[in-house]
């Protein structure tokens, strides 16, 4: 029983990676106020975006998206779950960063109605303030995910569609309640992309591992 106790321990000690998303949510409590100029980074393109007040829903599910596709990769292979916690990580300390040095915001619509969409919105106005939108959070955790699991070996067209599906609509719900603009997305996209390689390459680095199955990893993720 004892054995099968370490041996329970050993499989699930991996998940206490995911201590950091407290750690991360202080830091970023400590930088989301107005601490100099803001800028705004609004383009008419933005501004000819209607304001969809249903895409609420999938940007309010963000984090238990993000948790769920974290615990979906443990249960699938520890590497590509450490690679996300990893990714994720930086990517968050380069957002607070920006943050700190270049602050940006976003016009918000007036809210018209008691309807439980409109007061769904008017808490997450509330909830999150409109500083330190570049980049997007939201935008970034959200491709990781998929980007990732795209570069996995585990992936299955189920997979890649249901995460797909659910990152493509959290990202478009960032524009849609207006929490971000597109360079915000943009942004985030571009991050993940760099910080991704340099995630990659530290892992190779450290274990000498340059392939999985016959193929680079660089190869897999497309660089």
């Amino acid at each position: 029983m004892l054995a099968n106790s370490r041996a329970y321990g050993k499989r699930f000690a991996p998940l206490l990676a995911m201590l950091i998303f407290p750690v991360l949510g202080m830091i970023y409590a400590a930088v989301n106020r107005v601490h100099g100029r803001v800028w705004h980074l609004s383009t008419p393109l933005d501004r000819a975006v209607p304001f969809v007040k249903w895409f609420a829903v999938p940007y309010a599910v963000w984090i238990v998206f993000i948790y769920a596709c974290l615990l979906y990769f443990f249960s699938k292979d520890v590497l590509t779950f450490y690679r996300a916690i990893a990714t994720y990580t930086l990517c968050a300390l380069v957002c607070y960063f920006v943050y700190s040095v270049f602050q940006t915001t976003v016009p918000r619509p007036a809210l018209v109605g008691h309807d439980p969409l409109t007061r769904l919105v008017a808490y997450i106005y509330h909830r999150d303030r409109p500083f330190n939108c570049f980049p997007s959070i939201h935008c970034f955790s959200s491709y990781m995910v998929f980007r990732i699991l795209a570069g996995s070996r585990f992936k299955t067209r189920l997979s890649l569609s249901l995460i797909g599906i659910g990152s493509g609509l959290i990202m478009l719900s960032t524009q849609f309640i207006k929490q971000h603009v597109l360079l915000d997305l943009i942004a985030a996209v571009v991050l993940v992309e760099l910080v991704l390689r340099a995630v990659i390459a530290a892992e190779s680095w450290m274990t000498g591992r340059t392939s999985v199955g016959g193929r680079s990893e660089e190869a897999m993720y497309g660089s």
